[in-house]
């Protein structure tokens, strides 16, 4: 038979074995990573942006659409990111079709979609041209996007402030 010292020793030592996690921080932690990844995974779309183009101002009411962009900077004509052809050369061709624009889109137009709801977003095309630039300059990135098969071209615009 234990006295009464002894059984609560012996209850101590037993209870300073146990671990004892703390859900209530757990819980905390999930529900912040929860609430973050709603936040950010919201349905705004927009376009890659450029430092070197300057948008025209508009008061449309479209959202942008995930589609090919292709950007005409003062400089440079940028596709997916990759430089394709010079300005100043550009104006300098008699043609209305751009050589090196025309190669890259007709390879970009040559990929395959895999989901079915994406099948007529693979023809559309986005401009997305400074506001200085030449309207000739923006005609033969656009005639070279329809020879390259591409039907539905758009062109980017940042939208006016509403006061």
């Amino acid at each position: 038979m234990m006295s009464p010292m002894q059984r609560r020793t012996e209850r101590k030592a037993r209870n300073q074995t146990m671990v004892d996690m703390n859900l209530v921080s757990l819980i905390d932690v999930f529900t912040i990573l929860i609430f973050f990844l709603l936040s950010s995974a919201g349905v705004e779309q927009s376009l890659p942006s450029s430092k070197s183009v300057q948008l025209p101002i508009s008061t449309a009411d479209k959202e942008p659409k995930e589609t090919l962009v292709v950007v005409v900077s003062g400089e440079e004509i940028i596709v997916d990111g990759r430089k394709v052809a010079g300005v100043p050369e550009v104006l300098a061709m008699k043609d209305d079709v751009i050589p090196a624009l025309a190669s890259e889109l007709e390879l970009l137009a040559q990929r395959q979609t895999v989901r079915a709801e994406n099948k007529d977003k693979e023809k559309q095309l986005t401009i997305m041209g400074d506001k200085g630039t030449p309207y000739r300059l923006l005609r033969k990135v656009m005639v070279t996007g329809a020879k390259a098969g591409f039907s539905d071209v758009s062109f980017a615009v940042r939208r006016k402030a509403e006061l």
